[in-house]
């Protein structure tokens, strides 16, 4: 055992096993899940073994990159929506825990550096201990008092949110049902055979009709005799002709009205294999192009029946720009698909492959941005490892490409790389905190870890009565808000480990850049005021 704990790569491995074993454990429902490395890591650093430098940046950069790759595509419209009520939770927060340290380093005589860093450490924040250091250029006990706190803020968000919906009697499953669907959730995507009898549309061409387009609907086949075909270009409607529309349910049931209503034949056949084919597209012919721009059904005689993206299914709109890796269910012709098919580029595997390519210049560029300093207040802050390339996958998110940079990840991968890079955060931080463990605790007794708790509970707690009263924001959204304002990585990863609802990332994401610059100003201010 000695030898695989003096070797740093070794050692880091037992630590995230162990850990993960620890975190597996159920005690009444709740578990640390990732969360159970910082205490193996802790161990590990008391018994004065070290792991590889570097992999908690390393981790760290990783896990909030795919957040903001999991976010970008609802980021920027969640931020228009809701922004200012998150903005004010993560002042509220802030504040609430500035008031704490304050109030626990009067209370208990704790010294002003070690009391920056248990502020930084129980809210989870790196430049939080950056400013207070700068702040105070002796140095002192400031990171002892971090790396004392830290777990507390670390397993205190971890427990929060997970004991809040219990104590509040909901389920994940009712929390997801509060906070309303995702685009992905509002009804499957299917298709209906519907009877033309609204004489308002008779002559026209399915172009032609507006609704369809605003509705995210479209035809794809006519019935022709028993057998339902792909519909040529230019097809005008007429009454008494049978449709086969394609779309979500939800939005189906107000379309049908404006056609006609659904059919009542029972004895058609639809040649699903022969006139439908699946294409990945790869092709720059097609890449970057709306399907408006593409006039595929004019000059392909194929159509876009469905859009498989980001791992979500959608009827696409003329304006849907194709991006590279995007699956297309397309109807038409067998000769017209193949033809497509060529003209797209199509490779399956292009799907599932993750560009690493894309995803090293995503993290270049976000390290970089993250590097860069600007003044505030007299002072020199910059966003740091999390914040500069959570920036930057947010925006990649959104565009889904920049130039040659791809901002998509496969699911599979993304979700790999995210809790790889969140054990690896947790293992270098309990390793580095274990060894001040006993030293500070020896010095300043029971109090200071009283004082550690009541930092991170208090915000936690009152932040969260100010955004469901006060904001009034669903529990879903208030729970990642408190992950956000809280700086809490591993609080966020135990939430995206129970559902797959976008609204805790998008609003984490939301409020993070937010709470990173107020959590560094309020470290100067405190370390004014004590």
């Amino acid at each position: 055992m000695a030898l695989i704990l003096g070797t740093p790569l070794l050692a880091l491995f037992l630590v995230i096993v162990t850990g993960m074993a620890l975190g597996r454990i159920n005690l009444g429902g709740l578990s640390l899940g990732s969360s159970g490395v910082i205490f193996t890591a802790l161990a590990l650093g008391h018994l004065g073994y070290s792991i590889p430098g570097g992999v908690g940046g390393l981790g760290l950069v990783l896990f909030v990159y795919c957040v903001g790759i999991t976010a970008g595509p609802r980021f920027f419209r969640a931020f228009v929506r809701q922004g200012e009520r998150l903005a004010l939770l993560g002042l509220a927060l802030v504040v609430l825990g500035g008031g704490a340290t304050y109030g626990f380093a009067r209370l208990l005589a704790i010294p002003v550096d070690l009391a920056l860093g248990v502020f930084a450490g129980a809210m989870t924040s790196t430049p939080a201990l950056a400013a207070a250091l700068e702040a105070l250029p002796a140095g002192g006990k400031t990171a002892v008092g971090y790396g004392l706190a830290y777990p507390f803020g670390v397993v205190g968000v971890v427990l929060f949110v997970q004991l809040l919906p219990r104590l509040l009697h909901k389920t994940m499953k009712q929390l997801e049902e509060q906070a309303g669907p995702t685009e992905e959730d509002k009804g499957q995507v299917v298709h209906m055979l519907v009877e033309v009898t609204n004489p308002a549309v008779e002559g026209k061409t399915l172009d032609e009709l507006d609704f369809l387009a605003q509705s995210n609907c479209l035809v794809s086949r006519e019935l022709e005799g028993i057998s339902l075909e792909p519909v040529a270009s230019g097809l005008e409607v007429r009454l008494g002709q049978h449709l086969l529309l394609v779309g979500r349910e939800t939005q189906l049931e107000a379309v049908i009205p404006l056609l006609g209503k659904r059919s009542a034949r029972t004895d058609c056949v639809l040649e699903t294999e022969q006139h439908r084919m699946r294409v990945v597209v790869t092709s720059p012919e097609v890449v970057g192009k709306t399907l408006a721009e593409l006039s595929l059904r004019t000059l392909h005689g194929v159509t876009v029946a469905r859009v498989y993206r980001h791992g979500v299914e959608f009827v696409p709109r003329p304006d849907t720009p194709i991006h590279y890796g995007n699956m297309l269910q397309v109807v038409g012709e067998p000769e017209n698909l193949r033809a497509f098919a060529a003209l797209a580029g199509h490779r399956a595997r292009a799907y599932d492959e993750t560009d690493l390519l894309s995803v090293g210049v995503g993290l270049v560029a976000g390290v970089l941005l993250g590097m860069v300093s600007f003044g505030l207040g007299g002072s020199q802050l910059s966003l740091g490892m999390a914040g500069g390339p959570l920036l930057v996958a947010l925006v990649l998110g959104h565009f889904g490409r920049i130039g040659p940079v791809a901002g998509y990840l496969p699911r599979a991968s993304r979700l790999l790389l995210q809790e790889l890079g969140l054990v690896f955060f947790l293992a270098d931080a309990g390793v580095k905190a274990g060894g001040q463990l006993v030293p500070v605790l020896s010095q300043y007794s029971a109090s200071l870890l009283g004082a550690a708790a009541g930092i991170a509970f208090i915000p936690m707690v009152a932040g969260f009565v100010v955004a469901r009263w006060a904001l009034r924001m669903d529990l879903l959204q208030s729970l990642g808000a408190i992950c956000g304002g809280m700086t809490s990585t591993p609080g966020l990863g135990v939430i995206t480990s129970r559902t797959d609802h976008e609204t805790p990332v998008i609003s984490y994401a939301t409020i993070y850049p937010v709470a990173l610059i107020l959590l560094t100003v309020c470290a100067r201010l405190l370390a004014l005021v004590l």
